[in-house]
């Protein structure tokens, strides 16, 4: 056998070497996909349900500058329904919106671990003083305050994870929307409590994963 026989029978050892470990690697990723594919087919998670509780307005006023103040406190509960898989949350905020428009500043809420069918509850105070609001917007708070109901929403932005065992998944965003509904007319719903009124809401939230 020539030594050029020889180079030529050693590229090609290297050719099939190199070929094999490409196809080890893609076998090994394949396997990786389908098993955690076949874990989320098996567990299925389900998105937490969120309760908005309670909320007590302090303030809620439009000067004739068009700038909103608004002070509430909200209490709002996440249930984790799944029976084998906790949830992280990560980095949570809460604001609220009118319309559309935030009309506060997001308030971090603290992070936590939610386990099989637990329930967390947060309670925080959403304040925004002399936030400027669109004309189109003004108008809306004017025609609500004569029909007697105002419509705010409490939304939640965060990010969680999900724990299977010891493996826990990568980020997911988290959007939350919490319809509610106030009544300042002398039919209101709500309790006063000295210069604030309290409702007792309960209202079902709308969550996105």
């Amino acid at each position: 056998m020539t030594a050029k026989d020889c180079g030529r029978n050693h590229h090609q050892y290297r050719k099939k070497l190199c070929r094999l470990l490409l196809a080890s690697l893609l076998g090994f990723i394949v396997l990786a996909l389908f098993l955690i594919l076949l874990i989320y087919l098996i567990l299925r998670p389900t998105k937490p349900h969120f309760i908005l509780q309670d909320a007590t307005v302090y303030a809620f006023n439009l000067s004739a500058a068009n700038l909103l103040t608004t002070s509430l406190q909200v209490t709002f509960s996440s249930r984790n329904p799944n029976e084998r898989i906790g949830i992280y949350y990560d980095k949570i905020e809460a604001y609220a919106s009118y319309h559309s428009q935030q009309i506060t500043p997001p308030k971090l809420l603290p992070s936590s671990y939610q386990g099989h069918k637990d329930t967390t509850v947060w309670s925080s105070n959403l304040n925004g003083n002399s936030v400027p609001v669109a004309p189109y917007l003004a108008a809306a708070l004017k025609q609500d305050r004569l029909t007697g109901t105002e419509l705010i929403n409490v939304r939640v932005e965060g990010r969680i994870r999900w724990k299977v065992g010891t493996f826990i998944s990568g980020k997911y965003h988290l959007h939350v929307n919490c319809p509610a509904y106030v009544n300042f007319d002398s039919n209101s719903n709500g309790v006063a409590m000295g210069a604030a009124i309290n409702y007792q809401l309960i209202m079902n939230c709308h969550v996105d994963v």
